[in-house]
């Protein structure tokens, strides 16, 4: 059996061009629907698993389907295992060492970066928000060692910054624990 550890997205500026790029990734390979869905200011994300074959396969007929309507798209082929629990909201953190953000203008840079984040450093990822309410952007956050959240941030802010999606980068050495209260 094929290791399914690969994930890729395509971020689309148009709704309709969502439904179609989202029916030729299906058809193009063998992958699994992860989330497909409207997002803020009128954009649509199509998120697929599989092995690294099906998911550039997936990918690569999805973007030629959207054609001018793909804002950003990604392909991790070995992606972190804490990025799937921080994005449906289900990592529970009791308390707050340091607090690393990372904000970006598109969710596909935005997964990128919390991938980076959880490969660089031993960092919790906390929560990575995709997009929903938030005027089409995302942001990730991570607790640890401060050393630790700054690489973490650092490397995060990178893998953004390389599309020049990257909004701003914070790290809060001592977080007041009221700031956990806020996140949840």
């Amino acid at each position: 059996m094929a290791v399914r550890n690969s994930i890729g997205m395509i971020e689309l500026s148009s709704i309709g061009a969502g439904f179609q790029v989202t029916d030729a990734m299906l058809k193009a390979a063998d992958v699994e629907l992860l989330l497909a869905r409207t997002i803020c200011s009128g954009k649509y994300m199509v998120l697929v698993r599989g092995d690294v074959a099906a998911v550039e396969s997936a990918v690569g007929a999805g973007v030629t389907s959207g054609d001018f309507s793909v804002i950003d798209k990604f392909l991790i082929p070995n992606v972190h295992e804490s990025v799937f629990p921080a994005i449906s909201g289900l990592t529970k953190v009791e308390h707050l060492e340091a607090l690393g953000i990372i904000e970006s203008f598109s969710v596909a840079s935005l997964i990128e970066g919390a991938d980076a984040m959880a490969k660089t450093a031993n960092i919790r990822l906390i929560e990575v928000r995709l997009a929903m309410a938030l005027g089409g952007k995302a942001f990730a956050t991570c607790t640890g060692a401060v050393a630790a959240v700054s690489s973490a941030v650092d490397a995060g802010a990178r893998a953004i910054g390389r599309k020049g999606m990257l909004v701003n980068k914070v790290v809060i050495p001592h977080p007041r624990p009221e700031l956990l209260s806020e996140m949840i």
